[in-house]
Order: C-alpha cells, then sequence, then structure tokens
C-alpha cells in the first residue's frame, strides 16, 4: 500500500503563489506517476498535473503556464507550484499516485491523499 500526505495549503490573494507537497510512504516504489486534481465546491473532481517518473510533466490548459510539477523520486516527494493564482482556483487540492504509464483520469490513479485547502481570494 502507499499513503500520500499533501500539505502547503492556505489563504492567498488573487495573483499570488502557494507550493504544495506531497510526502508519500509505503510501495512507493509501485509508483510510476504522481498526479494533482483538484475540486472546488459543487463540483466533481478535475485533473490539474502530472508527471511520471522520469519527470516529464503533463497539464490541464486551465493551469498550464501557471503551475508547475515537480518530484523527487530519492525522497518520495512530489510538489505543485502554483503562480499567477486566480479565484478560479479555489479548490480541495488532491495528490495521487498512478501504478500505470499514462494516467489522467481520477479512476486511472490507485492512491490518493486526503486533500489540502486552498483558497483564493479576489
Amino acid at each position: 500500500q502507499v499513503q500520500l500526505v499533501e500539505s502547503g495549503g492556505g489563504l492567498v490573494h488573487t495573483g499570488g503563489s502557494l507550493r504544495l507537497s506531497c510526502a508519500a510512504s509505503g510501495r512507493t516504489d509501485t509508483i510510476y506517476r504522481m498526479g494533482w486534481f483538484r475540486q472546488a465546491p459543487g463540483k466533481e473532481r478535475e485533473f490539474v498535473a502530472t508527471i511520471n517518473r522520469r519527470g516529464t510533466p503533463d497539464y490541464a490548459d486551465s493551469v498550464k503556464g501557471r503551475f508547475t510539477i515537480s518530484r523527487d523520486n530519492a525522497k518520495n516527494t512530489g510538489a505543485l507550484q502554483m503562480n499567477s493564482l486566480e479565484p478560479e482556483d479555489t479548490a480541495i487540492y488532491y495528490c495521487a499516485g498512478s501504478t500505470r504509464l499514462w494516467a489522467r483520469e481520477e479512476v486511472e490513479y490507485n492512491f490518493w491523499g486526503q486533500g489540502t485547502q486552498v483558497t483564493v481570494s479576489s
């Protein structure tokens, strides 16, 4: 099994930045992809970004150019640097792990963190 724990959420003004972190433990050797998803109030959870073990990222169009995903395989950690934040980015952000070579859909991720709240005020 794999355990994922997010940290770094909080309240920020429009245009500000936050850095989310994800710490993985357990059978981390099974995680090929680390991803971030978010769920805004009244909406379904949506894909934000993903990165494979080689460090190749992929982003949702809504965050491309503003967010940067990264991971440190040696430390079993992942991160999501969020810049130029907008009120529309307000959501609970979830770190997720997948054993698949390619995964952008929620159902393709095997492991999930508990989520961290990000609130962007206008």
